[in-house]
Parts: structure tokens; sequence; C-alpha cells
């Protein structure tokens, strides 16, 4: 088995997707519970949705799509 370092495990990519899922997951539920104390439980959906459809966009642009996945030929 290959050895890794923390420093090689914690690239910029995978940084960089931490703070992505991160971001989408928690920081649009986070914002959904502060709307929803406000009153405003129609736009926190709205927020919550946005929030994470957007960050299955992204990792899907970003990551999945330029994978070149092919079947036996």
């Amino acid at each position: 088995m290959a050895e890794t370092n923390l420093r090689e495990f914690l690239s910029s990519d995978t940084l960089l997707l931490a703070l992505i899922l991160f971001v989408g997951i928690a920081g649009s539920g986070v914002a959904r519970w502060g709307l929803g104390q406000l009153g405003l439980n129609t736009l926190g959906q709205i927020v919550f949705v946005m929030g994470y459809g957007g960050m299955v966009f992204v990792l899907w642009y970003g990551w999945i799509r330029p994978l070149n996945i092919t079947g036996p030929q």
C-alpha cells in the first residue's frame, strides 16, 4: 500500500470538496433554520433546496462530469 501523509491528503482539491460539502449541507441547513425562526418557512425551504441542489450541481460539474467513464469495448 502506498503511504499518504496528511499534507498530500489535504490537498487543495480535498479542502475545496470539503468546503463545498459543508456549505451545501450545513450552510443551507442553518440558513433554512434561521429563516424558519423568523417565520419565513417557504423562503427557508427554497433556500435549502437551492443550496443543496447547487452543491450537487457543482460537485457533478467539477468532479464527476470530466471523468471519462466508458464500458468495455
